[in-house]
């Protein structure tokens, strides 16, 4: 269910505001959303994966809370983030 190092890698040298960033709302969320679509598939085939979907829950959620922080701080980063990710508001 979770991503590969190696996918992790290249979403955080893509979503990264400097060298060395990991820890950037941009790159969480990138994160999260990597996961979520992972987790969206799974659902298609497993239905009643109860257990996974409480995950899924969490991470929507956690997904939604640094979303709405960077719209708070800073809109232009939060338009451009969800633009490039192409989730909706």
């Amino acid at each position: 269910m979770s991503i590969t190092a190696e996918r992790k890698q290249e979403l955080i040298k893509e979503y990264a505001t400097k060298d060395g960033d990991t820890g950037s709302p941009e790159v969480q969320v990138a994160i999260l959303t990597d996961r979520i679509r992972t987790l969206t598939e799974h659902f298609k085939t497993h239905k009643k994966d109860n257990h996974s979907r409480r995950g899924l829950l969490k991470m929507v959620n956690q997904r939604r809370r640094l979303l709405d922080y960077l719209k708070k701080v800073e809109e232009a980063r939060y338009q451009s983030l969800i633009q490039r990710l192409g989730i909706r508001k």
